[in-house]
C-alpha cells in the first residue's frame, strides 16, 4: 500500500514544454500532455472529452490519459513461466483472467497492447552474460536454447511452444494482431528496455507512446527491470496490480507495489480500468 501524499493546494505542472503532467487539488493527475497550466493559474482541469480516459488509482488520486498515446506492456506471460508442466506458479496463473478482461476493454479504447517476451536468436546466445546464463540453468544443465523435450522446443527461443503465451492469452494476442492493435516484441534481457534501441523502445518512440500500463511475471524481476528502465526514460508508468505476480517469497510483490506507488508512478487494477472504459462505451 502506497503512502497517501496530500494533494497540492494549487494546481502544479511537472516537467517541461514537451513532456509534462498537471496535478490538481481535486486529486486529478493529468498525463495527457494536452493542456499546459497557465502561469500562476488556479484553473480547474480541462473538461473531460470522450476521447480521454480517467480512472482511479491508489493514494486517492485519479489519473487522466490519452488512449492514443498509451500502451499495455504485458511481460513474460509465457508457457515456460506459467504452464503447470513447466513450474508451479498459481499467482501467475491468477493474472490470466484479469488480463482477459482488461486487455479487450483497453484495446477497444485505442490503447495498444504489447506482449513483451523472451525470444532469443542463436546469435544472441553468444552475447548473453554469464550471470544470466547461470540463472536459467539447473545444476549446470539446460539453460537458454536447450531442448526441453516433447514438443516444447528450445528454451525461450523464438517461435518455440515454451515461449508461446500461456493458454487463452495466445489466442487473445492473435485476435489483437488481426485487429492491428496487438504487437509481439522480443527481449533478450530481464528488462524489455535494456540496451540501445530495443524493439520495445523503438516501437514506443515510433508510435508516440508516453503512458505505459504494466503487468506480467515476475513482478520483482523482468517486470521491475522494465519498469525501472521505463521510469528512467521518462515514460508514465501505471501498474495493473491484479495482473502482476511473482514466485518470490512474501514481500517480493509488495515491495514492487509499494515503490511503484511512491516513486515510479501509479497503481490501479483491472476492475477499476474496465469500469472506466464502460463509461466511454
Amino acid at each position: 500500500m502506497a503512502k497517501t501524499r496530500p494533494p497540492p493546494q494549487k494546481p502544479v505542472e511537472y516537467g517541461n514544454a514537451g513532456s509534462f503532467w498537471v496535478e490538481y487539488p481535486t486529486g486529478l493527475v493529468d498525463l495527457t500532455r494536452i493542456s499546459h497550466l497557465p502561469s500562476g493559474s488556479d484553473a480547474a482541469p480541462p473538461p473531460l472529452t470522450p476521447d480521454i480516459l480517467e480512472f482511479p488509482v491508489d493514494g486517492q488520486r485519479t489519473v487522466r490519459i490519452n488512449p492514443e498515446t498509451s500502451a499495455v506492456v504485458i511481460i513474460d506471460m509465457q508457457n515456460y513461466f506459467l504452464h503447470p508442466e513447466m513450474r508451479d506458479h498459481p499467482t501467475g496463473l491468477a493474472c490470466v483472467d484479469p488480463l482477459l478482461k482488461v486487455v479487450p476493454a483497453l484495446r477497444a479504447q485505442g490503447v495498444k497492447i504489447l506482449w513483451v517476451n523472451w525470444g532469443l536468436t542463436d546469435h544472441e546466445l553468444k552475447t548473453i552474460p554469464p550471470a544470466l546464463i547461470r540463472g536459467f540453468m539447473k545444476s549446470g544443465k539446460g539453460g537458454f536454447g536447450a531442448d526441453m523435450g516433447g514438443d516444447w522446443g528450445r528454451l525461450l527461443m523464438r517461435d518455440q511452444r515454451n515461449a508461446d503465451l500461456y493458454g487463452p492469452l495466445q489466442q487473445e494476442y492473435l485476435k489483437g494482431k488481426e485487429f492491428g492493435t496487438d504487437v509481439w516484441i522480443h527481449k533478450n534481457r530481464m528488462s524489455g528496455l535494456w540496451g540501445y534501441q530495443t524493439g520495445l523502445d523503438l516501437y514506443l518512440q515510433e508510435n508516440g507512446i508516453t503512458t505505459l500500463f504494466f503487468s506480467g511475471v515476475n513482478a520483482d524481476q523482468c517486470v521491475l527491470g522494465t519498469i525501472v528502465d521505463a521510469y528512467y526514460r521518462g515514460y508514465d508508468c501505471i501498474l495493473i496490480e491484479d495482473a502482476t505476480a511473482t514466485t518470490s517469497p512474501k514481500g517480493g510483490l509488495e515491495n514492487v507495489v509499494y515503490n511503484f506507488g511512491n516513486s515510479y508512478g501509479f497503481v490501479t487494477d483491472s476492475t477499476r480500468l474496465v469500469a472506466a472504459t464502460f463509461r466511454l462505451s
